[in-house]
């Protein structure tokens, strides 16, 4: 590493984008954000229920909009949206030069769909194409969770030429449901003689979450066999589905709609902050190098990942074998990797319509807060 270089140059030119997993009113009227795009080699942002509570928690950003919504009559509900998207659409026109200057590959800005639609493929394809319309901006996208119900929702939303980011992924071959969704979307929108450049997706792969799962597992069962094996599930899972992700989009099909101007849909690192303190804070950053993929990290894992991460070329693409040897591994200790990864959704979606509550909690306060001091 020469002196002019830094932990994330040296993984942005590995073929790793780097995204926030953050984003608030304050970080974008203060130029927070627009610093770290330029200090911080940071192309992207992600957003969840829980990100928005947080944000909505705390600070003065969002008191004149409360008011306003306030005093308009605006139910709870619709002044979330009205919150959320004004952010998403802030956002989106700060990485708009990314957006440009990569063809579209990156400056993205994600915004989810209630979590209480999970289940629901028809609500689900609804607020996608409400939300991609109030943002109206290219570089949106649209998460989508990859439940069963959801597949269908996202090549519905595919095919009707909106931007997706695929989350909540746990298994491999929910993956590969997930890959194939994308494509059958793809598909569609080239009968329907949408333009196939301008659609872009990414697949968003949990990982720390699975060795949380897997670990806590392990050491219930507490042989010494089984506590050799903690902390090696999450990296080995998602290096196991970039293998699936260059076969996929290795194959005929996919090689057909590519030449057609499609795009592959890229493998999202999500959950990249590590819960275990006693392992190192950039595990997740360092172990999962390959080209073409996004790292969407929490600030915390971004500043140590600048501080100290030693960045390999490629960690992943001549990793299969071992980590296959890992999932072996945890199989014949009597670990369910179809249990965890259940166990795992059923949990992310649970987790995230907590977080809806309490933002919709916290923006009812804060209405209820305005309209009183109106009164007053």
């Amino acid at each position: 590493m020469t002196e002019t270089t830094t932990p994330l140059a040296d993984l942005s030119a590995a073929g790793v984008s780097i995204w926030l997993d953050d984003l608030s009113r304050d970080r974008i009227v203060s130029g927070g954000l627009q610093q770290l795009i330029d200090n911080s080699n940071v192309v992207g942002v992600t957003t969840n229920p829980t990100i928005f509570a947080g944000a909505l928690a705390k600070g003065e950003a969002y008191t004149e909009q409360v008011a306003a919504l306030a005093a308009a009559g605006t139910s709870v509900t619709d002044a979330v949206f009205e919150i959320t998207t004004d952010d998403v659409t802030a956002a989106s026109d700060i990485f708009r030069p990314v957006y440009d200057r990569t063809n579209g590959v990156d400056g993205r800005v994600s915004i989810e769909v209630e979590p209480g639609l999970a289940r629901d493929t028809a609500g689900t394809v609804a607020q996608a194409r409400q939300l991609w319309a109030k943002v109206n901006r290219p570089n949106a996208m649209i998460k989508i969770p990859a439940t069963i119900e959801g597949l269908e929702a996202i090549t519905a939303t595919i095919a009707a030429g909106i931007s997706v980011n695929v989350t909540l992924i746990f298994s491999l071959e929910r993956h590969r449901q997930v890959i194939n969704a994308y494509l059958t979307g793809l598909e569609q929108a080239k009968a329907a003689g949408i333009d196939l450049s301008t659609i872009h997706s990414v697949a968003s792969f949990f990982v720390s979450r699975v060795d949380t799962e897997i670990d806590k597992r392990l050491v219930a069962l507490g042989t010494d066999a089984a506590i050799a094996l903690k902390s090696k599930a999450g990296v080995a899972n998602a290096q196991l589905a970039y293998e699936v992700f260059e076969q996929a989009f290795a194959s005929e099909r996919a090689r057909g709609l590519l030449k057609a101007g499609a795009n592959r849909q890229r493998p999202l690192w999500a959950s990249t902050g590590v819960k275990d303190p006693s392992l190192p804070d950039t595990l997740y950053v360092t172990e999962l190098v390959a080209p073409a993929v996004v790292n969407t990290m929490p600030e915390k894992t971004m500043q140590a990942a600048a501080d100290h991460a030693v960045v390999p070329a490629d960690s992943i693409t001549g990793s299969y074998a071992a980590a296959n040897a890992v999932l072996d591994a945890l199989a014949a200790q009597g670990i369910s990797y179809d249990d965890v990864t259940r166990v795992l959704e059923e949990e992310g979606v649970s987790k995230f319509v907590v977080s809806w509550d309490e933002l919709l909690e916290t923006v009812a306060a804060a209405l209820s807060a305005a309209e009183t001091s109106v009164v007053r």
